[in-house]
């Protein structure tokens, strides 16, 4: 079952994406305000149960981020081993994750367009697989973290690139962009460690492919993320980790390849479907 956040009209909806269409569920379940709320309450069995033999009630929709309002988003940086290799100490792997955050602001949902900016034209991909957090936890242990995991959903990372160089020591600026990035199209339950173990992800532009990788050579496991992070910060239902992304971002190519008005990136992981989003200039 796949399960997105919606708008059909003026009206925001959640519910689950089926052949022919979407399935509103949201109006079924006016004790949970979004999807964040259905998770918090471990209640997307239920979802589930509701949406079998329902009838699509919207044949098309305009895909919003799954969890809109998410309390922390939380980016793994440079996390597999070719990405480490980029760098002028990638010999070595670095002892502990890289971690920034981002704000929903800076994203956009599925088939919606990546916003490139007036004031900077290197705007970047990185494709990832991203986790929700389903069950409150501290210091929670690598052999415990699968366990508080309720879905997991694609992510196109994109980068502002010189504005990651505006300071010494944090990328945050870069990160967060209004819309220069993509979450979605939807959520995938977490219900086998495979859905994790055995992934490969994919990024292509205009049908090219430029990322490849599989999520068991990430340089910190997702077990591990979870851990690590949640060892400074508790972890609250609906908080996203974006996990790190493979080699292959536009501006390691000589010269670098930014993305332009009219490019199309496709993020794609096992199970996961495919993020699709179309650069755009800000009106």
């Amino acid at each position: 079952m796949r399960f997105a956040t919606v708008r059909a009209g003026r009206e925001r909806l959640y519910g689950a994406i089926v052949e022919g269409g979407f399935v509103a569920l949201s109006p079924d379940f006016a004790e949970w305000a979004s999807l964040r709320e259905v998770i918090a309450a471990g209640g997307l069995a239920q979802l589930a149960e509701a949406a079998e033999g329902r009838g699509v009630t919207h044949e098309t929709v305009t895909y919003d981020l799954p969890v809109p309002d998410a309390r922390a988003i939380i980016c793994v940086g440079v996390n597999f081993p070719d990405r480490n290799a980029e760098y002028k100490d990638g010999t070595d792997l670095p002892p502990n994750m890289s971690l920034f955050p981002r704000f929903a602001s800076s994203f956009t949902g599925h088939g919606q367009p990546l916003i490139r900016p007036p004031e900077n034209h290197t705007l970047d991909y990185e494709g990832e697989v991203a986790v929700v957090i389903g069950k409150t936890g501290r210091r929670i242990a690598q052999a415990d973290a699968y366990d508080h995991i309720a879905a997991l959903t694609l992510c196109n990372e994109g980068t502002i690139r010189d504005w990651v160089r505006h300071a010494k020591f944090n990328v945050t600026q870069g990160k967060n962009w209004d819309r220069s990035g993509a979450m979605g199209p939807w959520l995938v339950p977490f219900t086998d460690p495979a859905q994790i173990d055995e992934a490969r992800i994919e990024t292509r532009v205009n049908g090219d492919l430029r990322q490849q990788d599989a999520l068991a050579r990430m340089i910190f496991p997702i077990r591990r993320q979870v851990e690590y992070i949640s060892t400074f910060m508790t972890l609250h239902p609906g908080d996203i980790i974006v996990t790190g992304t493979p080699t292959g971002a536009g501006a390691r190519f000589d010269p670098p390849r930014y993305l332009v008005p009219g490019d199309v990136v496709e993020v794609t992981a096992t199970g996961l479907g495919t993020l699709r989003n179309r650069v755009e200039d800000e009106a």
